[in-house]
């Protein structure tokens, strides 16, 4: 009888943990919900069977300088947009995310609504770059950029992109702007 009933334990949880579905708005290292590293452009369709798709035309992404993939949830709301390594090859994979909905979230809860603060609380920071309007903050841990608008820093530091900012002279309080995940 303690067979039988350890047998029944043992086979409960196997199937419990097998059938544990994965969270689409996970974001780890290399992937983001379903979208992984090696995730083909080809195969958006079945990752996002609800959502709508937006690709350039092919005429359209040889007269533009980028092909992006934009995609919308069935509501219309923003949620990614994915930027092959090829253009125009349903074999190429994505070399990087926008994160555009706040639905997505890292592992220590990092949002598209966090702040410079909550960054720093739950992650290294790998470099800061000073761009002419934006800083863009490295996580390195997750493949991770986040880009802060200067407005949110101090004025002193908003007009000079040769000056080097610290992560002590960026505000706890300082909004994502947006944030991005870049796979090689």
């Amino acid at each position: 009888m303690r067979k039988i009933l350890l047998s029944l334990i043992i086979i409960t949880v196997i199937f419990t943990s097998c059938s544990k579905e994965k969270n689409p708005f996970l974001i780890e290292k290399n992937n983001i919900g379903m979208l992984t590293d090696s995730t083909k452009i080809a195969d958006l369709n079945m990752i996002f069977p609800n959502d709508s798709i937006v690709k350039l035309t092919n005429e359209e992404a040889f007269q533009s300088a980028n092909y992006d993939i934009e995609i919308f949830d069935k509501s219309g709301n923003a949620l990614l947009v994915l930027s092959p390594n090829k253009m125009i090859d349903s074999t190429a994979t994505i070399s990087t995310i926008k994160v555009l909905d706040s639905r997505y979230k890292t592992e220590k809860g990092i949002t598209t609504k966090s702040t410079f603060g909550d960054i720093q609380k739950h992650y290294k920071i790998s470099n800061i770059q000073n761009t002419i309007k934006n800083v863009v903050v490295f996580v390195n841990e997750i493949n991770a950029f986040f880009t802060i608008d200067k407005k949110e820093l101090p004025a002193s530091l908003q007009f000079d992109s040769n000056v080097k900012i610290e992560a002590i002279q960026i505000p706890e309080t300082a909004k994502i702007k947006y944030f991005m995940i870049g796979w090689n």
